[in-house]
């Protein structure tokens, strides 16, 4: 989920490298942008392509539960997700918006398509950060703690999904946190000198544009998985339950 600076001058060609800027800006804004890349893009990229795709397979449920108790057993599970997940989305999300409320918009007056697409990052950032914060608090801190019983984390994102107005808001926050993380990772590499020339950048954005399309159409697949199969219990002792067995 990175993103640029929106004080630096607009490049008719290209993007234009990271300012010094004044005081500790340079440091927080560097930090900002790395931490789009690592950790949160990476928790990302685990979350959705490895994780949630456990659902799409034939395994579905049993398998499902299997990703959350490897996730869950890890050493130092709970300092892992502080510091690698629950930290860095809050840094990330809160200090871009600090950035987005002090820079200025410039899509009308430089209509070029490297502005709107720097105007969807800020927008999409707005929506992810909001999609991820429902998704982790709902998983991982309202009702049955998965890391207590995995057995039940298919369910429970059922229950969710099987609501069209949150199946809607899941769609929506994944696609926006898809495209955010994906061009944050062209933004990332134009900003930080790895990518440069025009020539090279434009390789780079179609590339990262096809990632889009893979984590989002991975997404989305496994949403309608969870969609397409037999409702489960989300709740320990709940009176619908069924054994998990029957899903295997």
């Amino acid at each position: 989920m990175a993103s640029a600076s929106s004080s630096a001058p607009v490049a008719a060609h290209g993007v234009a490298p990271l300012r010094a800027g004044q005081g500790s800006s340079f440091f927080w804004r560097r930090l900002h942008s790395l931490s789009g890349i690592v950790p949160v893009g990476a928790f990302l990229f685990e979350h959705i392509l490895v994780s949630n795709s456990t659902a799409i397979g034939q395994g579905g449920a049993a398998a499902y539960a299997r990703q959350v108790t490897f996730l869950g057993n890890l050493p130092l599970v709970f300092f892992l997700e502080l510091f690698g997940i629950w930290l860095p989305i809050a840094f990330h999300g809160l200090y871009g918006f600090y950035i987005w409320f002090r820079g200025d918009g410039n899509t009308i007056a430089y209509p070029w398509s490297g502005n709107w697409m720097y105007a969807a990052q800020r927008w999409t950032g707005a929506i992810a950060f909001i999609y991820i914060v429902w998704h982790v608090y709902t998983m991982r801190f309202l009702g049955a703690d998965l890391h207590a019983d995995p057995s039940l984390s298919f369910g429970k994102v059922q229950h969710e999904v099987f609501q069209t107005p949150l199946f809607l808001f899941y769609v929506i926050g994944l696609i926006a946190a898809s495209w955010h993380f994906a061009y944050g990772i062209w933004l990332f590499c134009a900003k930080w000198g790895i990518v440069t020339g025009d020539k090279a950048q434009r390789r780079l954005l179609a590339v990262c544009l096809a990632f889009f399309f893979v984590l989002s159409g991975v997404g989305l697949a496994s949403l309608a998985s969870f969609r397409s199969r037999p409702q489960l219990p989300f709740e320990s002792g709940s009176i619908n339950d069924r054994n998990i067995t029957e899903a295997r």
